[in-house]
């Protein structure tokens, strides 16, 4: 009997899901994805055409692969806009400062327009963007087209044996959350143009 992928909607541990992670980011900080509704993963072949005299049907070849993972999600703020602190003013910036904020937490200043990262000795550094895809948030990783690895496991199989897992690295795109009345939660299109080969394991 074949053994089919079978994600377990809702089943902790066995459902399909997907992590991601700013490449340039040495913490490893990883944003697991929820409320996803549903995935594809597209491994697309590009193919070079010619005819010949002496041949009655074209000759083709495989060339490049385009490859990219696309989906949809039911928006979590959050995920999406990233998890840090807003301050308004230098008060606010001295009462974060005070408890200490490591160098993995993040404030943003609303009359500065300024973000700042923890030194974690009651201090922080002025930066340009967050550099932790918690921080930056799904939004924030496209805005700043970051390269992202991602890691999306594929869910158990249909016997409970553990599945597969593809990986890669990419850029987020195609973000276009909709919302209407008769679907009152924000929902958004995603997709991940891979940058290179898909890694199996």
């Amino acid at each position: 009997m074949a053994n089919y992928i079978y994600p377990a909607p809702g089943a902790l541990g066995v459902q399909a899901t997907l992590s991601l992670e700013i490449s340039a980011d040495a913490t490893n900080d990883s944003l697991a994805i929820p409320s996803l509704q549903d995935i594809t993963v597209n491994a697309s072949n590009d193919v070079f055409t010619w005819t010949q005299l002496d041949a009655a049907s074209k000759k083709q070849i495989a060339t490049t692969a385009t490859n990219s993972l696309s989906m949809n999600l039911v928006l979590d703020q959050t995920t999406f806009f990233g998890d840090y602190t807003t301050l308004a003013d230098s008060s606010a910036q001295t009462t974060w400062e005070s408890t200490t904020p490591t160098t993995t937490e993040f404030a943003y200043r609303t009359d500065t327009k300024q973000w700042l990262v923890g030194d974690g000795v009651g201090g922080s550094t002025e930066i340009d963007t967050p550099t932790t895809a918690s921080a930056a948030g799904i939004f924030g990783m496209s805005n700043n087209k970051n390269l992202v690895e991602f890691s999306l496991y594929l869910g158990d199989e249909s016997n409970g044996a553990d599945g597969k897992t593809i990986s890669g690295t990419g850029y987020i795109t195609g973000l276009a959350p909709t919302v209407s009345a008769d679907s009152p939660v924000w929902v958004s299109p995603i997709t991940i143009t891979v940058d290179g080969d898909y890694t199996v394991s």
